[in-house]
């Protein structure tokens, strides 16, 4: 009788050992999202609920309340950078992403709170930054809630927020071209010059041209056979109106290209060729 309770008992604890251990798929996912931005990245953490049928908006999410934006887990937004949301400068670190959904609009709240899973625990005076966003309807429904990044550019990027037919979005801002600016000054007078990424960060962002052309001149210098400077040279020439000498260093870009066989390069000096005729 001891051996026959002393089996069940080992039996049990087996069985009880199993279930302990079965995994089983997670009804919301939790999603990590890392994006480049500026001169740092933004980190995204939060969890994917689906729909399954349900009302959403002013039903499973309840209008004018407090929400975590997800499921399970709190949402979080960390920063490597400083960034500005809603006019309002933010150091790096790491950030609640609270919102309170409305018929017409939400509610961003940028929170120092990183734990907040349910209304009660929302503490107001923690906000770092609160905004508006309109709502705008989509066509269809979409079945699992997601946060993405959008429209991302150099000092600018769109948070986008979309579930069942409801798109939501707030921007976010950096300073990039005053650092920039400043690594380029600072490089400059360095031993060691990065002159053909300075040049064309000054002819894209609008910048002294003259001096993209004079870095140019000396990229051309520390390597003769880089048809991708000259292309970059002919493209400041063509922005400064001088259409005969960008036609010019153009067909020597054209040259090397084919004579290093890209014809990535090739094409884009045929386009800009064109367009100065």
């Amino acid at each position: 009788m001891k051996k026959f309770a002393l089996a069940a008992g080992l039996l049990t604890a087996v069985l009880f050992t199993d279930a302990q251990q079965l995994r089983t798929p997670q009804p919301s996912t939790t999603t990590l999202v890392k994006q480049d931005f500026g001169l740092g990245n933004i980190e995204l953490s939060y969890s994917r609920p689906n729909m399954k049928g349900r009302k959403i908006f002013g039903d499973l999410v309840p209008f004018d309340k407090v929400w975590r934006t997800g499921a399970n887990q709190a949402t979080t937004l960390t920063f490597s950078d400083d960034v500005t949301i809603g006019g309002v400068a933010i150091k790096p670190g790491k950030y609640g992403l609270l919102t309170i959904p409305g018929a017409k609009e939400w509610t961003i709240i940028i929170t120092k709170q990183t734990d907040v899973t349910s209304p009660a625990a929302y503490k107001q005076e923690m906000d770092v930054v609160r905004l508006k966003a309109a709502t705008m309807p989509l066509p269809w429904n979409i079945e699992t809630f997601g946060i993405g990044f959008d429209n991302v550019k150099d000092n600018s990027i769109d948070v986008v927020m979309m579930w069942e037919k409801t798109f939501v979005m707030f921007p976010i801002t950096t300073d990039v071209d005053s650092k920039v600016m400043k690594q380029i000054d600072n490089i400059m007078k360095s031993d060691s010059r990065p002159y053909f990424n300075a040049a064309a960060y000054y002819v894209e962002n609008g910048k002294d041209l003259n001096q993209a052309i004079a870095w140019f001149d000396k990229a051309i210098e520390q390597n003769p056979k880089a048809f991708w400077v000259y292309y970059q040279k002919a493209r400041a020439l063509a922005k400064q109106g001088k259409k005969a000498d960008a036609m010019t260093v153009s067909q020597k870009s054209m040259e090397l290209a084919k004579e290093a066989k890209n014809d990535d390069y090739v094409a884009l000096n045929e386009k800009l060729q064109k367009e100065l005729k």
